[in-house]
Formats: structure tokens, sequence, C-alpha cells
């Protein structure tokens, strides 16, 4: 028999994300209920590295998601109860040449402009940041606002400090609405929980969410890998990625890329990242993406050339066509929230999103425009159909997910 409950609202997904709306929900004085088909951050979370940064993004909304973020991040690391590894360890991006360097000072006057702290950094004092960088370098910028979280500690300390009801190991199997078309809750095959609001913070299954309450959501996975070298004492200083690294946030490619993002560990490992490819849901180890990580890590820091490489992981990232997340109501189907999509930031912008979707679901004024968030921005006419042929059937499914 189905058991039923009747929180405020309900959110699915247990990653950083649904708990950071979990969190503030409850803050704003919610009852809420979260359901994911895995364990706390399953997904995407727990093959995170943790990053907040406001280095790598553009001014624009983003960026002002990034740095509302960055400031809610400080009070949580002082407000919770048990730590989540916050280290405020800030952030180094290189250039090879004036080419590059030109180009990232470009880049750092129009985020200055909104607000974030660029530090420009000569040749030799590089050196000073970070004694194990290649020599060579033209310069870079220091990001002292950068960031660094342990993602699934970051997601189970949120959970647990709002107290929202844990419904682990099911899978949503409908989103339940009344003769309106109104939300009015969602089915696992152990329960049913009613609820006025059901938030999609689901990550790279926010589009299958999303078409279980009859909304279209074009969130796709993005793999990416990342390699975790033998401890070390604290060779790598900061978050150091050199500037290309950008370009790949940005681009829309489905091929492989690769810029090395490489950064030291309280506990002694470096973390080498990160890969971007558009494979589906494949989970093939890439020999090739480990490859270009190791080479361009080792030259950026000669000094890891002869490290071991204890282990690699991968995930899949949640990304939808214009690089933005698609965050608060959907006015296609009253009741649907939405809190995907945010590619390979959605640590950083956490808790950002969860303020916003708390604003949503208690109708007081969200701390951005929501415009840019628009779950239902990417709602196009259909192409008009040559005489005689019939429409074009739609995508399928994703194919399913293991926990």
């Amino acid at each position: 028999m189905l058991k039923r409950h009747s929180p405020d609202a309900v959110i699915i997904g247990a990653g950083v994300v649904g708990a950071a709306c979990a969190y503030y929900a409850a803050r704003a004085g919610l009852s809420v209920a979260v359901v994911d088909r895995g364990p706390v951050a399953g997904g995407t979370t727990g093959a995170g590295e943790g990053n907040l940064l406001v280095s790598d993004k553009e001014a624009g909304p983003e960026l002002d998601l990034a740095l509302l973020s960055a400031g809610l991040w400080r009070e949580l690391a002082a407000v919770l109860p048990a730590p989540v590894e916050y280290e405020a360890k800030g952030g180094l991006v290189v250039a090879p040449d004036e080419r590059a360097l030109t180009a990232l000072r470009a880049f750092a006057e129009g985020q200055r402009a909104a607000g974030v702290t660029a530090v420009d950094v000569d040749a030799g004092a590089l050196r000073e940041l970070e004694p194990h960088l290649a020599p060579g370098l033209a310069g870079g910028f220091h990001y002292p606002q950068d960031a660094q979280v342990q993602p699934a500690q970051a997601a189970a300390r949120l959970l647990a400090a709002s107290g929202a009801e844990l419904h682990l190991g099911e899978e949503v199997t409908a989103v339940l609405r009344d003769a309106s078309g109104a939300v009015r809750g969602v089915r696992t095959a152990r329960r049913e929980l009613a609820a006025p609001a059901v938030v999609n913070a689901a990550g790279t299954w926010g589009g299958r969410v999303a078409s279980l309450a009859g909304a279209a959501l074009p969130v796709l996975p993005r793999r990416g890998f990342v390699l975790v070298t033998e401890p070390l004492p604290r060779v790598v200083r900061h978050k150091v990625y050199a500037a290309d690294y950008i370009a790949d946030v940005a681009s829309g490619s489905a091929a492989l890329q690769s810029s090395a993002v490489v950064e030291g560990t309280p506990a002694g490992p470096v973390l080498i990242g990160a890969t971007r490819e558009r494979v589906g849901f494949d989970r093939a180890l890439s020999t090739e993406a480990l490859r270009r990580l190791a080479a361009q890590a080792a030259a950026l820091f000669p000094v890891l050339a002869d490290v071991r490489v204890l282990r690699a992981y991968h995930g899949f990232r949640p990304y939808l066509p214009d690089h933005l997340p698609a965050i608060g109501p959907d006015p296609r189907v009253p009741g649907l929230l939405h809190a995907c999509g945010h590619e390979g930031a959605g640590i950083g912008l956490a808790p950002g999103t969860g303020a916003l979707i708390a604003a949503a679901l208690t109708g007081t004024e969200p701390p951005l425009p929501w415009g840019p968030f628009r779950p239902d921005r990417f709602d196009q006419p259909p192409p008009p159909q040559p005489p005689h042929q019939p429409p074009s059937a739609p995508p399928p499914h994703p194919p399913r997910r293991t926990p």
C-alpha cells in the first residue's frame, strides 16, 4: 500500500543543489521532503571537486549568481553545525603568452565591474604565489574569492540542517497533477507525497523529470574525468588553471576538451581536472582524456610529472545549451519549479539557487532577477513541415541510470 504524506514542497534530487533548496526552504518556514533514486550526493555532486568559482565566469547572470552564492557559502561554513571543509584558497589563472594574457586582462575588467576581485599578477610574481609553477608563463590573475568545499559533505550537512524528510533509493515515477494541470505531488513505488509544489533538482536527469510533469527541458549529460594523485606536501596552494579552461567551460562542442585545473587538498592528494565531452551516459574509461589531463597538469607543474596517480573518477555535468541553469517556477506547469542544468558549477551556485527557489516558494522578493534562468526560455515553435510529411517523433527518453 502506498504511504501518503503532505509537505509544503517535494524536492526531487539529493545532490548539493537539492540540499540547498531544502535548506533555504526550511529556513523560510516550509516543510520539505527530498526524494532521490539513489543516496545523498550519488550523482554529479559526488563526482565533483567542490569548486566554488567566480574566476571562470564572465560578467552576466551566472557571475551574479556565483557572487551571491560565494557570500552564502561563507555564511554556511560559519553556521552549519558540522564542517564542510570550506577552504578559501583562492584561484590563479595563468597565461602562457602575451596574447592570452591580453585576453585574460579584458575578461577580468568585465568581471571587476560586476564585483569580482581580480588581481593582475606579472610573470615574476607568479612564483611567489605558486613556487612550483612551470617557468616561462606570461602572467595571470589571482582571484581571492575562489574557494572549495567537500561536495558530498556539503550536501549531507545542508540536508541534515534543513530537517527535511528524506526518501532515498526511491525513484519518482510520476509527477501528480490535478484536473487543471497544476502539480499536486509525486509518486514513487513506495509512496505518494502530496504537495502544492515540486522542485526538479535532478541534475543530469532534470529533463526526464520535467517530462514527467509535461514540460520540456533540454538537459544533456556532459562527461568529465578527474585524476587523484598520491598524498603530497602542499605543492599546489591555490586552484590553478590555464586560460583556455575558460573557453572550454563556455564551449558547446560535443568533442573531448581538456584543460588542466590543478589543486591541492588538505588531506594531501592533488586533484586534476577537467575534461568535457558529450557522449550521453557512457561510463567507459577514456584513456585519451586521462592522458591529456596528466600531460597538461605536468606542463603547469613539472613537479607532478613523476607523481603517482592513485585513481581516476568521472561523472556527468547537467548541460543546457546556453550554459545557464534553469531556476524558478515553470509557467507551463503551475506548481513545478526547476533547479537544474548548472553544468560543472552546481556546487558553487547551489546556495544562490536555493535562495531563489525559497523566494519562489514563499512568494517573496528574489535576491536576483529570474529572467535569464527562466525554465521555458528554450521553447520555440516547431519548424514548418513539408506537405504530406508527418511530424517528427519526439526524442526518446534517456537511458536509466543505475544508482
